[in-house]
């Protein structure tokens, strides 16, 4: 303490050490008010909001703005952490250690013996080692929808679920459609604007109506997996 003042971190300490130190001194009883209401939960959407700026930066080509959005972004994580340790529940050192034990977990092909031809097959490999892991827990993904995060803009989420859909065979893509020809880049970025126009003008949210059928698609999706699912066990009783 320094005049009744939480005293600045050491600058010999390693930088992420001084970010820790400063974090704990805003949590402190004499911290900043704000600071000590926050819990995991009004927190959530500030992380949405530093991604978005950071994407901004990158961008802009602003790579002064980069290092500042990206600090903002480690804030998040580094409170999250804070929180954690005070419910000695987790703490900045065990998110460390355990993206650590994943990173090398899931690229055997970097720190072990297994050989991969391309990207593709990396992230086969990936998938596969990832529902090894959850398997068996309560974070066990049985379905192919499973693991596409339900905050995500709609947009971005139905073209996630279109592609897990597809290569679980729930549903035909436009590339394999043999209906009509898939138009080109420019032509659908102005459907899409197209649409865009067509549901402002008339009051409703292009984001709201997309995650409206994008839920219908997505229990009708499910329902035919598990179908396929009960199927051979039906047939293998009928012999």
């Amino acid at each position: 303490m320094v005049g009744g003042m939480p005293r600045p971190p050491s600058a010999k300490l390693a930088p992420i050490r001084q970010v820790l130190e400063v974090m704990a001194a805003l949590r402190a009883p004499d911290g900043c008010p704000w600071d000590r209401e926050q819990d995991h939960v009004t927190l959530r959407w500030h992380a949405v909001e530093e991604v978005y700026e950071l994407l901004d930066a990158i961008e802009a080509g602003d790579e002064v703005e980069m290092v500042e959005e990206l600090g903002d972004l480690l804030l998040q994580v580094v409170f999250h952490a804070q929180l954690g340790g005070e419910r000695k529940a987790f703490d900045f050192d065990t998110v460390c250690r355990k993206l650590v034990e994943k990173l090398v977990r899931r690229h055997p092909h970097v720190f072990g013996d297994t050989r991969v031809r391309d990207v593709d097959q990396v992230w086969a490999n990936w998938e596969k080692i990832k529902k090894a892991e959850k398997a068996g827990s309560v974070h066990e993904r049985k379905s192919a929808l499973d693991g596409v995060p339900r905050h995500l803009p709609a947009l971005q989420r139905a073209q996630k679920l279109l592609k897990k859909a597809g290569k679980a065979g729930l549903v035909e893509t436009p590339a394999k459609s043999k209906a009509k020809p898939a138009p080109g880049r420019a032509a659908a970025g102005r459907t899409l604007l197209e649409l865009a126009a067509l549901c402002q003008d008339r009051g409703w949210s292009a984001e709201e109506l997309l995650r409206t059928e994008l839920s219908r698609r997505e229990r009708a999706w499910r329902r035919r997996e598990a179908a396929a699912t009960r199927q051979p066990k039906s047939a293998a009783r009928a012999k």
